[in-house]
């Protein structure tokens, strides 16, 4: 997760070298309060993640409305795997409204779950985990093992450069089942998000399509091993009966830019 503060400077705050090895040392997370919101950050300048404590399993970023654009593709995943914990908003969302998926969430950084109370992340059970591991490693042993698999895992760099590998979106592709769908967060304006896109194409051939933010910040790509992106239904914006309401009208306005951007393709 990671969206530019509009009221900060968009370059990054310079994090010191380590004396010991000459790298920089990882930036620590933290909770920023404010009122009723709480955000997470590396810096002052880049909110990961943000919530509102009066609704804390809403979207409340517009980025995350536009991940769960899967859903008008694949309404009920058996399993959903979320690479990047962040404050929790996916998988608070997905782990209320899709109440018969199970989620499983990949994230490195102790510091980040060790916040997850504070943004009112459930607790691990029967169809919900939180792991602490190197997504690249973690889905590099995977087949078959996923029917979405969300990627939104950015430190106080970006995201880090074995997550946007093509050797990584090889291994996203062989650890989705038939029909399965990749959603990834990029920013729109990084100097190598092309080349990101061809790693992504090179995995999974022509299903993909991308959807681009309003204040042209974040890219979402989705990504089909399968023909499911070629569905002409989605351009009906059809509430499937396993989405409540509820969910439905938050996502509803970015899900109509969403299937308008697919029938453009």
């Amino acid at each position: 997760m990671s969206v530019r503060d509009p009221s900060q400077s968009l370059s990054s705050a310079p994090v010191a070298p380590d004396a010991a090895s000459g790298a920089a040392p990882a930036a620590l997370p933290y909770v920023h309060a404010s009122g009723t919101t709480r955000s997470l950050h590396f810096s002052d300048k880049v909110i990961q993640s943000r919530m509102s404590t009066l609704s804390p399993d809403a979207l409340d970023l517009e980025y995350t409305r536009m991940m769960m654009g899967f859903v008008l593709f694949a309404p009920a995943p058996a399993d959903i795997l979320m690479v990047g914990l962040g404050g929790g908003s996916l998988a608070k969302f997905c782990h209320r409204y899709l109440a018969q998926s199970r989620i499983e969430v990949v994230e490195i950084d102790p510091g980040v779950i060790a916040l997850r109370d504070a943004f009112m992340v459930p607790p691990d059970g029967a169809r919900f985990k939180v792991i602490q591991a190197d997504a690249a490693d973690h889905l590099r042993g995977l087949r078959d093992a996923a029917d979405v698999l969300l990627l939104d895992g950015f430190d106080d760099a970006g995201i880090p450069p074995a997550l946007c590998s093509a050797d990584f979106y090889a291994d996203c592709h062989r650890a989705l089942r038939d029909d399965g769908i990749l959603v990834i967060n990029f920013h729109v304006n990084h100097p190598l998000h092309h080349h990101y896109l061809e790693r992504v194409r090179a995995a999974f051939g022509g299903a993909m399509f991308e959807v681009v933010d309003d204040d042209m910040t974040n890219s979402i790509v989705f990504a089909c091993k399968g023909d499911l992106l070629d569905d002409p239904a989605v351009a009906d914006l059809k509430r499937p009966a396993v989405i409540p309401k509820d969910a439905w009208r938050q996502l509803m306005p970015t899900l109509r830019v969403i299937g308008a951007t697919r029938e453009l393709k």
